[in-house]
């Protein structure tokens, strides 16, 4: 771990101090790439009404325009916090070679943002989550993915 990469996750933690401030939620992110600071953000759900807003979206997300493309390999992400499920996958989609973190999901679980719940539903049959699942039109729906396997125009991703 280089002094850089110790800076850039204190930038995250000093985000998620001053967004607690603000009424938010405890999480900063910073995006980086080649040693630079592309993006920042902290959680906006509570500011903003928007259950999405967590930092590491936010960060993904700015970066990405930034940088006009959805393709962040060569990045890494200096978190707060180890991902929820929900930025774990988008820093997985978003293909960011690194991710480095502070506290751990057992430490926001201690302060009540408990993901364990998502963890253990992902893995459930789909009849016994606790949230009703109902598959509808399939075959419908399967239209648009046969219109993208024949397009010639498609940005794969």
């Amino acid at each position: 771990m280089s002094e850089k990469d110790l800076m850039f996750v204190r930038r995250a933690i000093e985000l998620s101090l001053e967004n607690v401030k603000r009424g938010g939620g405890p999480f900063g992110a910073v995006v980086t790439k080649n040693g630079k600071v592309i993006s920042e953000s902290c959680n906006q759900v509570t500011l903003t009404n928007d259950p999405t807003a967590h930092a590491e979206i936010g960060a993904i997300r700015e970066a990405a325009r930034k940088l006009n493309t959805f393709d962040l390999s060569g990045c890494s992400i200096y978190i707060s916090c180890e991902p929820c499920p929900m930025c774990f996958g988008a820093i997985y989609w978003a293909r960011i070679d690194k991710v480095f973190f502070a506290g751990t999901r057992f430490d926001a679980e201690n302060i009540g943002f408990d993901d364990s719940f998502i963890y253990e539903e992902i893995s459930r049959p789909i009849q016994e989550r606790k949230i009703e699942f109902k598959q509808l039109l399939r075959e419908e729906a399967l239209e648009a993915f046969r219109a993208w396997e024949k397009s010639e125009n498609k940005v794969e991703y």
